[in-house]
């Protein structure tokens, strides 16, 4: 008898040891290829990069390490994002998604796969106000604020220069068209004047059309509610080729060193606004970032969007969603010790002894409503092709 349960004790131990060593998988559904590639260039690591230290500091409850799989959203095509999806949950056996990205792909993963397989989405970059109401289950956060909040950051930046007259562009689909919207009903609300406001649609080789019917409608300025590997770059050319508009409002999807070195010198002068932060916790991100622009749109939010993911699965003592999903906003907001970059180790240790965290992070987290960004930005300007910070709102 002694001998069984000397046996059944080993084998308990052994069982007990193999399963903290068995990974916990995370997905990463991003744009790697497509409108927003050079973007996502330096979000795609600022996630590893949060991985990468919790798994230094001994990874997650009890010694689990984590492993990133990415799965490629493409930012435009919602059925190859959906079908990425479906394999990061049924093939990959995930326990959480980081992303997406663009927000129509965001929501037709969220409807078609997440919701349906109970699976946790924390989006860094999705910003669409459709997003707020879309039924969720509990399951979809962000750590961007909705495009809601930076209509009207961008009709006050440009009220402030004293613009009264724009003429404006979106990309055909629920980004654009969200952020389009709720820009415009801002800045008139504020006694600007959009003298046009017209979709473009992405991957056409000539823009000449759209360009034409902009300036035949006049405006000191063009809003560029675009993406930069895309329309929204073919459209600024397109204006500048002509003599159309040589000045560029570039809100987030538009917010990439690269469009100036594609535009070149042209650029400079134009300005734009994008989710950013510039308390204690994003200082350490920027000198943190090894390998990639600690700097670029969406970088703090997608490092944050990890960490959320992996301190409430500590604080829930599960990687099962269901389980999890209802911690992210209790170690996202206060009562707790506040846990910046560089400090996941010591998030984890309070959480595994049965404490309170306040994730502040790398972009100043503070959870509202139905678990989205409150929403700080970043002013810029492009000076040298490139993105110099004005301020921070």
């Amino acid at each position: 008898m002694k001998k069984l349960l000397l046996s059944t004790a080993v084998a308990m131990t052994f069982a007990t040891t193999a399963q903290a060593a068995d990974p916990v998988k995370l997905g990463v559904l991003l744009g790697f290829t497509g409108a927003i590639e050079s973007t996502v260039a330096d979000m795609g690591p600022a996630a590893d990069m949060a991985v990468a230290e919790v798994n230094a500091g001994g990874g997650i409850l009890g010694g689990r390490m984590i492993e990133v799989v990415r799965g490629d959203s493409t930012c435009t095509d919602s059925a190859a994002a959906t079908a990425s999806a479906e394999r990061l949950i049924t093939s990959d056996k995930v326990s959480g998604i980081v992303g997406g990205d663009c927000s129509g792909v965001t929501t037709a993963v969220l409807t078609n796969v997440a919701v349906p397989n109970g699976m946790v989405m924390v989006s860094p970059s999705a910003t669409s106000p459709a997003l707020t109401t879309v039924e969720d289950n509990g399951l979809f956060f962000r750590t961007a604020p909705s495009d809601a909040r930076q209509g009207a950051v961008m009709s006050d930046i440009i009220m402030g220069k004293d613009i009264k007259k724009v003429a404006l562009t979106y990309t055909n689909n629920d980004y654009g068209k969200g952020l389009a919207d709720a820009f415009q009903k801002s800045y008139e609300a504020a006694g600007g004047k959009v003298t046009a406001s017209i979709s473009h649609e992405d991957g056409k080789a000539d823009y000449s059309a759209e360009v034409g019917a902009l300036a035949a409608a006049g405006g000191e300025v063009l809003v560029v509610a675009g993406y930069v590997d895309q329309g929204g770059k073919g459209i600024i050319q397109g204006s500048l080729d002509t003599g159309a508009f040589d000045t560029f409002v570039l809100p987030d999807g538009m917010a990439s060193n690269k469009l100036g070195e594609a535009i070149g010198s042209d650029l400079n002068g134009s300005f734009g606004q994008t989710p950013g932060a510039n308390n204690a916790g994003a200082q350490v991100f920027e000198k943190s970032a090894k390998g990639f622009n600690g700097t670029g749109p969406f970088t703090k939010e997608t490092y944050d969007a990890a960490a959320l993911i992996m301190l409430a699965m500590e604080a829930a003592k599960s990687t099962d969603p269901k389980d999890y999903k209802s911690k992210i906003m209790d170690v996202a907001n206060a009562p707790g010790v506040k846990i910046n970059p560089g400090e996941l180790k010591w998030g984890l240790l309070i959480l595994a002894n049965g404490g309170d965290i306040d994730y502040v992070g790398a972009s100043n987290v503070e959870l509202i409503g139905v678990g989205e960004s409150s929403g700080n930005y970043r002013e810029y300007e492009i000076k040298d092709k490139v993105m110099s910070t004005v301020r921070y709102r």
